[in-house]
């Protein structure tokens, strides 16, 4: 395996957390933002990095002022009782296609091992600007009527180009390893931050899945704040460059 997890904080484990949300860049980076704001707004607690051989070689700034390995953190937040939700995020992925399908099938092993039972995957999709929904694609027929049970805005036709990327591998993979695995996406104009977006994708996710989380009425300002973090500025654009024979959209 290519995939080698550092544990933090003195753990060793998932803290048998069994439901994960999971985001990287994208457009409008929806996903990415409305899980940095999550973690921050509900004090999250790191629990491992996950450092793949295939991972861009950046190294960048922690939030300690470390210089850090380029790597994805898991992170968990407390929703109830001894349960927990899990994050996992980061600032990139493997460029390669066949790389973004080995570590996105090591990270569902990990899920595996770690009897972790749900995985969303939130992602943003280009659309016309009077569009704003938020709905859900699972990727089996039992998870989406389970989800239909929940309340959850269940779509059988769209994306109807399908996606591409690790998280596409992560939210379509999950039967093979006997996860119930969907994607959460908000409809967006598309290359700018959707703040509006992100903030909806949120209260969503905490309705249909009963989370109860913290989301205050100053997430906003905490989005706005990682979006302008994450943004790109005159920066080559790889997704661009990957994407521009297809037609489905990048996640």
């Amino acid at each position: 395996m290519s995939l080698l997890v550092e544990w933090r904080n003195g753990h060793s484990n998932l803290l048998n957390s069994k439901i994960c949300l999971f985001s990287l860049p994208g457009v409008g980076n929806i996903g990415k933002a409305a899980i940095d704001a999550l973690n921050s707004t509900n004090e999250s607690i790191e629990l491992a990095r996950l450092h793949h051989t295939a991972l861009p070689p950046l190294a960048t700034l922690d939030e300690d002022g470390l210089l850090s390995p380029p790597h994805l953190s898991v992170k968990a937040i407390q929703f109830g009782e001894g349960e927990y939700l899990l994050t996992i995020t980061g600032t990139s992925q493997p460029l390669e296609p066949n790389n973004q399908g080995y570590m996105a099938r090591e990270i569902l092993e990990l899920l595996k091992q770690n009897n972790v039972a749900e995985l969303i995957v939130l992602a943003g999709m280009v659309d016309e600007a009077a569009r704003k929904e938020i709905f859900i694609v699972p990727s089996s027929s039992s998870y989406r009527v389970d989800l239909e049970s929940r309340g959850a805005n269940v779509r059988r036709d769209e994306p109807s180009s399908g996606a591409i990327g690790m998280a596409a591998l992560l939210s379509s993979l999950g039967p093979v390893y006997d996860i119930n695995s969907a994607c959460a996406i908000a409809t967006t104009i598309g290359a700018s931050g959707d703040i509006t977006a992100s903030q909806n994708l949120l209260k969503s996710i905490d309705k249909w899945f009963g989370l109860k989380l913290l989301i205050p009425n100053d997430a906003n300002e905490k989005l706005i704040d990682k979006l302008k973090q994450i943004s790109p500025s005159n920066k080559e654009d790889l997704v661009s460059e990957i994407t521009q024979t297809h037609d489905a959209f990048y996640m």
